[in-house]
């Protein structure tokens, strides 16, 4: 058995970080599927800007928008759904043999509308209609502005995706966000179930880190932190403020470890990987990554948390000048920069595909 397998045997999903049209027609991820127990993955727009810039794989897409006319924001949600919709039916059996727990993929909203409340509500809801599947995702960015989104959402009975977290905090921010969607849902007398997953970010922190922390202290960080953020999960499904919504029928929002690639070449390849390897959940990783734990992975006892060792190391990071708290705010304000940078950069990138090939058409 291959260590995916192994690993997914033991209790923790493995999604991939990635989506393009190529992936789906040459039976990449359908072997990823068979072959390294993948059950579902994420998208971003960086991803789809690099696909669409490196071949003629969305070109009949882009000139259809750009024939009639279609706003480029809405090119990109029409090709991106006519792919996620593919990869929603390859992980419809997983969607079913789960209950609905896993075979999941994500696309995300605008990020230009991180700071608009009622826009992103008011998109998400649309997005989730034009999925037309069970099994596809709105991300919404666990931002001050996007925190009473998700909850509105999730209120509204459309499943979420909760991104751009990177710390405790963040994701405790964004499950009571997810407990009070719920728990309206229950006043009002609706279904309680509404599946969501919360993901936090782990490898940037590192990232952030590099070069002004003593060797020892090197890409321990990001591990740290989302142990902490394990830890706060653990504790919120024991609580009985989730018992009592368990009771209901409700389920619980699953954590997601994102950002899982390890960016120091000195690193091994699989830090992340192997140090957050914990039962109910969810790994999301690029294909190099997949490939490497699928090579050299080792699969032994799932870790329990380890919060006081996690605290001891950020104390450590403290005495180095190192405020994490400060930190968290900082790398998700970056992300949410960044997200939008990647959305303006994939608009122009249709823009000027479209331009082409409206040139050659002449």
């Amino acid at each position: 058995m291959k260590p995916t397998q192994q690993l997914h045997a033991a209790g923790q999903s493995l999604w991939l970080d990635n989506i393009t049209r190529n992936l789906l027609d040459s039976g990449t991820l359908e072997r990823y599927i068979s072959d390294d127990s993948i059950t579902g993955l994420t998208s971003n727009p960086t991803i789809f800007d690099k696909a669409i810039e490196a071949g003629a794989d969305y070109d009949e897409d882009i000139a259809a928008g750009e024939g009639a006319g279609t706003d480029k924001e809405e090119v990109f949600f029409d090709l991106a759904l006519a792919d996620l919709r593919r990869a929603a039916d390859l992980f419809g059996p997983v969607h079913e043999r789960t209950d609905g727990v896993d075979g999941w993929v994500s696309l995300e909203v605008s990020p230009l509308l991180a700071h608009d409340t009622g826009a992103t509500v008011e998109q998400a809801k649309a997005l989730h209609a034009r999925s037309e599947r069970p099994n596809i995702f709105i991300k919404i960015p666990g931002t001050a502005e996007g925190l009473p989104a998700i909850e509105e959402c999730i209120f509204a009975g459309v499943p979420i995706n909760v991104t751009l977290l990177f710390s405790a905090g963040q994701y405790q921010d964004a499950a009571e966000a997810y407990l009070r969607g719920i728990e309206r849902r229950v006043a009002a007398g609706l279904n309680p179930v509404v599946p969501s997953v919360a993901s936090v970010f782990v490898s940037r922190w590192d990232k952030a880190v590099a070069g002004r922390v003593p060797g020892h202290l090197e890409d321990r960080l990001g591990i740290a932190v989302a142990t902490l953020a394990y830890q706060a999960y653990r504790t919120l499904l024991e609580s009985p403020r989730w018992g009592r919504l368990a009771n209901e029928g409700a389920r619980p929002q699953r954590l997601l470890w994102a950002s899982t690639s390890t960016k120091n070449p000195a690193a091994p390849d699989i830090l992340y990987v192997q140090a957050l390897a914990a039962p109910f959940t969810i790994n999301t990783m690029p294909e190099a990554t997949l490939a490497a734990f699928g090579d050299h992975g080792e699969v032994g006892d799932l870790p329990a948390s380890k919060s006081r060792a996690a605290k001891q190391t950020l104390s450590s990071f403290a005495e180095v000048g190192i405020d994490h708290q400060e930190l968290a705010g900082q790398l998700q304000s970056e992300g949410t920069e960044s997200f939008d940078a990647s959305w303006k950069s994939l608009l122009a990138s249709i823009a000027t595909k479209g331009d082409k090939l409206a040139a050659g058409r002449q």
